[in-house]
């Protein structure tokens, strides 16, 4: 899976289990909404400031964000 995609769910899955909505999370993050929307669909190759910014914004390290199945199925020793 492209990993564009991956973070994309990943932010999303995030979102939903803090209640936020994109509203929520672009004004706690400093980004505009449809710039969420479109980072949640897979379709913005974002940058690791925002990511950074959007993980404070959901309360969660950068090591936390990073720490999912989907990312993990693609370490060193699992390819």
């Amino acid at each position: 899976m492209d990993v564009k995609i991956n973070i994309g769910q990943r932010i999303r899955k995030l979102r939903e289990t803090a209640a936020m909505s994109q509203k929520d999370l672009s004004y706690s993050a400093d980004l505009d909404r449809s710039y969420i929307a479109s980072v949640e669909n897979g379709q913005r190759n974002i940058s690791i400031v925002n990511i950074e910014k959007i993980a404070n914004a959901l309360g969660v390290t950068l090591k936390d964000f990073f720490n999912d199945d989907e990312f993990n199925k693609y370490s060193k020793g699992s390819r």
